[in-house]
């Protein structure tokens, strides 16, 4: 066998080990890895899990979308009358059950006897499953973004250290008058992996982002309705220091770059493509299937 030859197939099988390595890297230390800003891979979080094929925030949304090797999965947060966080996106859950009401007007027990809707609107057999439940799936095998917690942070704290997935868990913190608060009556501790949602048109939108730099675990989530901001040529200098979480959803949050433009149009440079070139880290999709095999092609995704 000529030496070159031994060396390619030493290199193929060095590379291949490294590769499985990478893919077999624990959610904690993969999320380690994106705080020291090497951005060989851009990670795909699944918005309130594979909704396309299970329902929205179910447990089995959840499952599939450990399956299919997405990144991470965003969930939402609320809380029951008896004190039980749950995982729903609506205040009430008219819209994604067969039951009609406020959380907050329900126990646990009376939300189980409701069954989630699949995306054609149809009751299936799954129910509303609490967060606690939700991170006992997803300990040691995917991220997990908490949205919709900020009125509860301590509360979603307890859960995260009950199960331990405090380090494989990011938290969105924002409030409803200005993006980028805290909520007043919780100290965030320093383990807390942060994301702070971020209104680009806001006058002091840069000055929030930069005051983060002093929480080390901290993502910044910028949204914008319409790309000719000034402040969006900053986010790739940004990207140099923080952690920038970009969404392809819906055009109101990236300005028209979404994920409908990419897959129904064929866009996907003016919709991902424009996203990368803000140096993402994340991006949050409604297509993560499509977002993958979009980005493995570009050889960003393993």
């Amino acid at each position: 066998m000529k030496k070159s030859t031994y060396s390619s197939i030493l290199f193929l099988l060095a590379f291949g080990f490294w590769t499985l390595q990478l893919q077999a890297q624990a959610p904690a230390e993969k999320l380690k890895a994106v705080y020291h800003l090497k951005r060989e891979q851009v990670l795909v979080a699944a918005h309130r899990g594979d909704w396309r094929n299970a329902p929205e925030n179910s447990l089995q949304g959840l499952k599939n979308s450990i399956e299919k090797g997405f990144d991470l999965v965003e969930l939402d947060v609320k809380m029951t009358r008896d004190s039980q966080l749950v995982v729903m996106h609506d205040n009430t859950i008219d819209r994604s059950t067969n039951g009609k009401g406020k959380v907050s007007d329900y126990t646990l027990a009376e939300l189980r006897k409701f069954r989630l809707k699949n995306g054609l609107g149809r009751p299936t057999a799954h129910q509303i499953p609490t967060l606690k439940e939700m991170m006992e799936v997803a300990k040691n095998k995917i991220l997990i973004n908490v949205d919709k917690g900020n009125p509860w942070l301590p509360q979603v704290y307890a859960v995260l250290q009950e199960t331990g997935t405090l380090d494989q868990s990011i938290v969105n913190v924002n409030d409803n008058q200005e993006f980028g608060e805290l909520n007043a009556q919780f100290s965030v501790p320093e383990e807390m992996n942060l994301m702070v949602v971020v209104g680009m048109k806001l006058p002091n939108a840069l000055k929030v982002i930069e005051s983060y730099r002093m929480h080390k675990k901290s993502i910044i989530q910028p949204v914008f309705d319409t790309d000719s901001l000034e402040s969006l040529g900053m986010l790739p200098r940004i990207a140099a220091r923080q952690v920038i979480w970009l969404n392809s959803l819906w055009p109101s949050l990236n300005g028209g770059h979404d994920d409908d433009r990419a897959v129904e149009q064929k866009e996907e440079g003016e919709s991902w493509g424009w996203l990368l070139d803000k140096k993402a880290t994340f991006i949050q999709s409604d297509r993560p299937a499509e977002l993958l095999k979009y980005l493995k092609n570009k050889g960003l995704h393993l």
